[in-house]
């Protein structure tokens, strides 16, 4: 086994750039993002399985379905209301407000569309029921530390569209 190879208990730093269902860049990472290899860690799963065995330079491209990502988009996330009962603030495509559903879970809407005197608000992720392409490349490989092997992840995580 070489020391540079992707295998449990490896910290592994990558970038990466993250594509939408109609291959337009959603997303991208040219900050090395670390993950501990193994751990169990919010990394979808899918992307870890690809990169296991692969070594420090190499890329590795990883198609989720809306199941292994982002999830199906769920249609009773998104609402539509009269423009009049919206606060003014809100009057435009991407405002973000904060609501909480029936379980009081805090939860982020979206302004999506106004229209013909109408505002749409969703709670979807942007990719929920897209197919995406991640195209991931391994920038560094080191051992965890015992603190990391017992936190289950990197002192450096940062949170980030692959996890």
């Amino acid at each position: 086994m070489r020391d540079d190879q992707v295998v449990r208990n490896k910290v592994v730093a990558l970038t990466y750039v993250l594509r939408n269902a109609q291959g337009e860049i959603f997303e991208y990472s040219d900050l090395p993002v670390e993950y501990l290899h193994g751990s169990g860690s919010e990394l979808f799963a899918k992307i870890e399985q690809s990169l296991e065995g692969h070594h420090v330079g190499e890329q590795v491209t990883v198609e989720l379905t809306p199941e292994e990502g982002f999830g199906p988009h769920m249609p009773g996330l998104t609402f539509t209301d009269d423009l009049d009962n919206v606060p003014p603030e809100y009057h435009h495509v991407g405002a973000r407000l904060e609501a909480q559903n029936a379980k009081g879970e805090a939860m982020t809407f979206v302004v999506t569309r106004i229209e013909g005197g109408k505002l749409t608000v969703d709670a979807n992720h942007p990719l929920a029921g897209q197919t995406v392409q991640f195209d991931v490349t391994i920038r560094g490989l080191r051992d965890a530390t015992p603190e990391e092997l017992r936190q289950g992840q990197p002192a450096t995580a940062r949170p980030s569209a692959i996890q």
